[in-house]
């Protein structure tokens, strides 16, 4: 199939961008690298009258590190540009686990952290990522500037709270525990996750002094389990406190049955990637 007739304009600047959007009224759409929105268009699921690129903007491409110690990965970041950040994977070594699911080396290549937030698919690593990692995202519109905490992001699926003048400047991401578990499931090498769960541990004293668990798969936005990190903080990893965090993050789970999983299924494998997620974290933690 082909996409629908549409204009194109490249942007050289995010002003730009945001005014041609304003301009256009909700039947424009931005493109940087496309992975989402050319399947989109060529299913003429979208049928807008303008696409703006916004590929070639350098202020979307910046991977710098804050006066505050947050560090600001521009929109236009591409998946392999953080597969392959030894600044990133030292301080965030989670980013680079999870980054080796997404789809397949071209989609990589191509697709762009803006893109996949934009986007907002709940089998998608980067939405879960940011839930995960208490990210900010800083967006810019008509109306001026401003930051979104990613647990306002998120409201539905394909649904997220931008307006239809913003768009995505960067993701800031806090200083978060280094002690990870990442682990997803798919039916085939490239697909989206039937299921997966990311964790964060920081100790003290061999005690869990901060849990952070995320789900991705499991419901229509990303899932942040707060049940389950209050069951292990204060605590060390042992067989009740983790069946207890299991157990959680299956309660939290919403999904529906599609030809690829029923829901029960999917159900479970949250418990499983939950805990393998936990026990990868845990062993790092206590090294």
């Amino acid at each position: 199939m082909k996409p629908p007739p549409f204009e194109y304009f490249r942007a050289s600047n995010p002003e730009e961008a945001v005014a041609a959007l304003g301009a256009h009224g909700g039947n424009a759409k931005l493109i940087a690298g496309g992975q989402s929105l050319m399947p989109m268009l060529n299913f003429r699921l979208l049928e807008p009258e303008l696409l703006i690129d916004i590929s070639k903007i350098a202020s979307l491409k910046r991977i710098e590190k804050g006066s505050s110690g947050r560090w600001v990965i521009g929109a236009g970041v591409r998946h392999r540009d953080i597969l392959v950040s030894e600044v990133l994977g030292n301080s965030y070594p989670i980013l680079r686990a999870a980054m080796t699911h997404v789809a397949h080396v071209a989609i990589r290549n191509r697709g762009t952290i803006g893109g996949s937030l934009a986007h907002g698919d709940p089998a998608a690593e980067w939405p879960m990522l940011a839930l995960l990692l208490d990210a900010e995202i800083e967006v810019l519109g008509r109306s001026g500037q401003r930051m979104i905490e990613a647990k306002d992001f998120f409201l539905g699926a394909l649904h997220t709270s931008l307006s239809e003048d913003e768009i995505i400047l960067a993701i800031h991401l806090p200083p978060a525990p280094v002690a990870w578990g990442f682990f997803e499931t798919a039916r085939r090498a490239g697909d989206f996750a039937l299921a997966g769960a990311g964790v964060l541990l920081e100790t003290q004293n061999g005690k869990i002094s901060e849990a952070r668990i995320a789900l991705l798969g499991l419901g229509e936005t990303p899932i942040r389990v707060y049940d389950a990190e209050a069951k292990l903080e204060g605590e060390n990893l042992n067989s009740t406190n983790r069946a207890a965090a299991m157990e959680a993050a299956k309660a939290a789970c919403q999904p529906m049955t599609d030809l690829h999983a029923s829901a029960e299924f999917r159900v479970h494998l949250a418990g499983i990637m939950t805990g393998r997620s936990l026990d990868a974290a845990w062993g790092q933690a206590i090294c």
